[in-house]
């Protein structure tokens, strides 16, 4: 397999990663915590993390070095506005990972991490739900 093969791999294997891990993010986190899904929400979102440090650095080699360059991608309004959008997300996905990297402390003492009304909600409206 060659590099720009590889690298279209590793791009969409992290795509599908990053979009599970969201997915179990959604699903664990609940009103009904506990420890278990607190360790698994955490874990998703590490994964999630990771994934889109992936997607972001493989996608970026293939618009350098692999594809079409770097000329015809920034002149496509599709990959700005899908960038646009990338980049939003990620951004958004800050909040939920602060939360989540909060609960260390009471995790490592086992601990159910406390989660307020309002922490809750905005984490549950930054998911669309």
């Amino acid at each position: 397999m060659d590099a720009a093969a590889f690298c279209a791999f590793l791009h969409h294997v992290a795509a599908f990663t990053l979009a599970g891990a969201l997915i179990a993010e959604l699903a664990l986190f609940d009103r009904d915590l506990t420890l278990r899904s607190a360790i698994r929400i955490q874990r998703a979102d590490l994964a999630y993390g990771i994934a889109a440090g992936t997607v972001l650095a493989a996608g970026l080699l293939r618009v350098f070095f692999f594809e079409k360059g770097a000329e015809y991608y920034f002149h496509n309004m599709f990959f700005i506005v899908k960038m646009s959008l990338f980049l939003t997300v990620a951004l958004l996905s800050i909040y939920p990972t602060v939360i989540f990297l909060s609960w260390n402390k009471h995790l490592k003492a086992n601990v159910l991490p406390q989660v307020t009304d309002s922490q809750f909600r905005r984490v549950r409206v930054l998911y669309g739900s």
